[in-house]
């Protein structure tokens, strides 16, 4: 099956939960928006809005920027994180996922995370990431795309 989430253009459902430790997982909605651009070019941006309890904290807004060349299976991106600020990662694509490192610049707190979309169907990943510090995870995201 061929990946379609951030290598061709299209809108995306998001519902899931954000994790933290000591609270109860927090539900939210959302969007996410990939666009491809010349020169292998792709740019993706999430909004989550969070719902029940949660419904105060503010949307969290991811905007990637990244370069996927053709048949290569790594790849490179800048992301502008709502909570951590300024990250660089770097992706794979494997048969079934599409795998993210990154590094927050700059950070005294030495914040690392992940993110793995693992393909279903053509319309539909399952999402996971989470945020370390040192060697503790902190916070993480889960949630199903669906391709509208």
């Amino acid at each position: 099956m061929k990946h379609t989430f951030l290598l061709e253009p299209g809108r995306w459902m998001l519902r899931g939960h954000r994790l933290a430790k000591n609270v109860e997982p927090m539900p939210f909605k959302g969007q996410a928006l990939v666009k491809r651009g010349a020169d292998d070019w792709f740019q993706a941006v999430m909004k989550l809005v969070f719902e029940g309890e949660g419904g105060d904290r503010a949307p969290l807004l991811l905007e990637y920027r990244g370069r996927l060349a053709q048949n290569a299976p790594q790849y490179t991106f800048v992301l502008q994180h709502g909570d951590l600020g300024r990250v660089e990662g770097e992706g794979w694509i494997a048969p079934a996922t599409l795998m993210h490192r990154y590094w927050v610049l700059g950070d005294d707190q030495k914040r690392v995370g992940y993110e793995s979309f693992f393909q279903v169907d053509g319309d539909r990943y399952c999402y996971s990431s989470g945020v370390m510090m040192g060697l503790r995870l902190v916070s993480g995201l889960e949630a199903e795309l669906e391709r509208v």
